[in-house]
């Protein structure tokens, strides 16, 4: 008896197979709990110095920059969502998402704790054009691994065409916007560019 293809559209592995969503679920917040404990013992102030809570801080030269819940650069963290589940899918297509999941909230968390060393802040500042940059409040940095699940979810819910489309498009409204993104973040953290740097400080 002939069995017919799969449906392109059902090629994706489901979401749990044998890990129960519950448990994936567990997994990422208690991740995401260390992640945020890290960062208090290592002295990340919880919310803004500023005293208060804010949903969008749009103001990039700032000192209240990546420390409320949202700004220009959540949506880079979206995209981050994009490339783990991007790079997962290649290396471990086997896995059941669930998992995948719950490994993509791992590296997005350490990347968070290490991006608030001392080593990346004074990187930062002296590299980029986040002069007053100090580290991310707690806030901001569950904030920002949030915004990486909901990229991850995307990725996995939508065809992989609008997903890359959807990425170059944030790319480059956010070089339009703030004359920064991922890739310039990347090239600029390690291989400091002048005529770039230049280019953004002139805006």
């Amino acid at each position: 008896m002939l069995v017919p293809p799969a449906s392109p559209q059902n090629t994706k592995r489901p979401w749990h197979s044998h890990v129960p969503p519950s448990i994936a679920l567990l997994l990422s917040v208690l991740v995401i709990l260390a992640a945020a404990t890290m960062l208090w013992a290592m002295g990340q102030v919880l919310i803004c110095r500023c005293g208060h809570v804010r949903l969008w801080h749009g103001v990039v030269k700032s000192a209240e920059n990546s420390q409320h819940l949202s700004d220009w650069y959540t949506f880079t963290h979206i995209i981050h969502g994009f490339v783990f589940y991007g790079l997962l899918w290649a290396l471990r297509r086997r896995w059941p998402v669930a998992v995948r999941f719950v490994l993509a909230i791992a590296v997005e968390s350490a990347w968070e704790v290490f991006e608030n060393t001392d080593f990346v802040i004074n990187r930062y500042r002296e590299a980029t054009i986040s002069l007053d940059y100090y580290g991310d409040s707690v806030l901001n940095s569950v904030s920002d691994i949030l915004a990486m699940a909901a990229g991850f979810i995307a990725a996995w819910r939508l065809p992989v065409l609008p997903i890359i489309a959807l990425a170059v498009a944030i790319e480059a409204f956010l070089a339009y916007s703030i004359r920064d993104n991922l890739t310039l973040n990347i090239v600029m953290l390690l291989h400091p560019i002048d005529a770039v740097r230049a280019w953004q400080m002139a805006q």
